[in-house]
Order: C-alpha cells, then sequence, then structure tokens
C-alpha cells in the first residue's frame, strides 16, 4: 500500500547571510510545500550578529549548528551547511530541500542534490546571484513573502516595463505548451515557467496568482471550460479571425 503524506521537507539556513527578522515568512512558505522535518541553522552562535537567531530557535523549532570563526575571511558555517546537507542527502528520507541564502557560494550543491533527482528550492533576496536561482528547481525572493509597500506614480513607468518583462516570459511558456488550437492549460503553464525561469513569481509583479498577473497584463485570452482554464495569445486569435475572414469571403476572379 502506498504512503499519502506530504513531501518530508530538510531546511537549511545560512544564519550569517539571513536575517532573523525574516524567520516566520520564510518558514509559512515552506511549510506550504511540505512538511518541515529537519530545520538547521548554521552561524557563529558567539557572535551578536546571530543574536536574534539565538531568540527565535526555540519559538520555530531550529537546531542551531554553532560552527566557530576560526579563519579571518573564510566562513566556516557555509562548508558545515555543505557537509550536512550532503549527509542529509544520502540518507534517502527528504523528498525535497530548501537552502535559505542569497550567497552564491552554494550554487554548486543546488546542482549536486539536483543530479540525484531530488527537488531543491532556494530563498533568498533579489541580491542573490543568478546562478545560484537557476540551479534551484523554485527560487523564492523574500522581499516576495513580505508586505509590498504601495506604488506611487512615480513608479507607474517601472510597472509597465516589469509587466511587459513578465509577458514575455509567459508568452515563451504558452508557446512552449500550446496544443494543435494554441491553446495553453494554465497548469502546463505553471509548470513550464517554473521549469525555464526558476525566480519567475507572480508575487514579483504584485500579484499571488498567476491567473491575476495574466488578467493584468490584458494581452492573453483566458478560456475557461468546466474548472479547466486555458490561455491563448491574443495575436494568435487574431490570426485565427483573419484566416476565418478570408475563408468565409474567397477572393473573386476577374
Amino acid at each position: 500500500m502506498i504512503e499519502d503524506r506530504s513531501p518530508r521537507l530538510a531546511v537549511f539556513i545560512d544564519g550569517d547571510n539571513v536575517s532573523a527578522a525574516y524567520a516566520e515568512v520564510i518558514l509559512e512558505e515552506i511549510a506550504s510545500f511540505g512538511e518541515i522535518s529537519l530545520r538547521r541553522i548554521y552561524g557563529d552562535f558567539s557572535s551578536t550578529r546571530l543574536n536574534k537567531w539565538s531568540e527565535n530557535q526555540v519559538k520555530f523549532g531550529i537546531v542551531a549548528q554553532h560552527v566557530p570563526s576560526t579563519t579571518t575571511g573564510k566562513n566556516a558555517s557555509d562548508i558545515a551547511l555543505v557537509i550536512d546537507a550532503i549527509d542529509q542527502l544520502h540518507s534517502g528520507l527528504y523528498d525535497g530541500f530548501f537552502i535559505v541564502s542569497s550567497d552564491g557560494d552554494y550554487t554548486r550543491l543546488a546542482h549536486r542534490i539536483r543530479e540525484e533527482g531530488i527537488h531543491v528550492y532556494g530563498i533568498g533576496e533579489q541580491k542573490t546571484p543568478e546562478a545560484f536561482r537557476m540551479a534551484c528547481k523554485r527560487f523564492i525572493y523574500i522581499e516576495n513573502l513580505l508586505p509590498r509597500p504601495k506604488i506611487s506614480k512615480a513608479k507607474s513607468e517601472e510597472k509597465g516595463a516589469d509587466l511587459n518583462f513578465a509577458y514575455n516570459r509567459i508568452r515563451t511558456a504558452v508557446r512552449a505548451v500550446s496544443d494543435e488550437k494554441e491553446e495553453a492549460h494554465l497548469s502546463q503553464i505553471v509548470q513550464e515557467l517554473s521549469k525555464r525561469y526558476p525566480d519567475f513569481d507572480p508575487r514579483s509583479f504584485g500579484k499571488k496568482r498567476l491567473l491575476d498577473l495574466i488578467e493584468e497584463i490584458n494581452k492573453f485570452k483566458i478560456i475557461k471550460r468546466g474548472n479547466a482554464v486555458f490561455i491563448q495569445e491574443a495575436k494568435k486569435l487574431n490570426e485565427q479571425k483573419t484566416t476565418r475572414i478570408h475563408a468565409a469571403c474567397p477572393a473573386r476572379s476577374g
């Protein structure tokens, strides 16, 4: 009998790189993916910089891995995190790994975990190097987990540019998974976006759901059939209309 359970997740937090102020929203986000079976944080806890993390250990059930800084300019906690992650990878106990850091040094670790066929997710700030973001199955920006400030008039043009950026990525995904009717199922678009652009997130554009973002862009046709939602490029729709008009009104010979 196959056991029906939530994915078991292992969480590794770089305490020297991530603020304790984000602890609650980060763990809430991870919990939406499955059961957090292991949660560890790495850093030099003799330093006052990690006082807030020390205060949050009990509250969030995080196990602290104290790694003294023995050499100036070297981060021993990074190495400890990597070693532990590889040990847990070989244990075979976990369905997914979360690396919480904005440090690009974890890029190779992310690749190594994925090579074993295990999902690896990253959570960090928007300053995170692209190499690390792209190495993850999905990368989540901490900024998207925080309350969004009100958009001022001065940022209206910037928002338009962001929507155009989102449109180009969604259009690429739609074209990749469209059927013979040139329609794409919404769930397939979500999967394609995640595969092509691990850091793509509707929340980066002020929307909770992809469908809300597509409606905001207003360059796609949304087709609903029962509970299923399909997306079609507006340009493709116009081309189909033109084809039907030409078919209905064939050119007359002189």
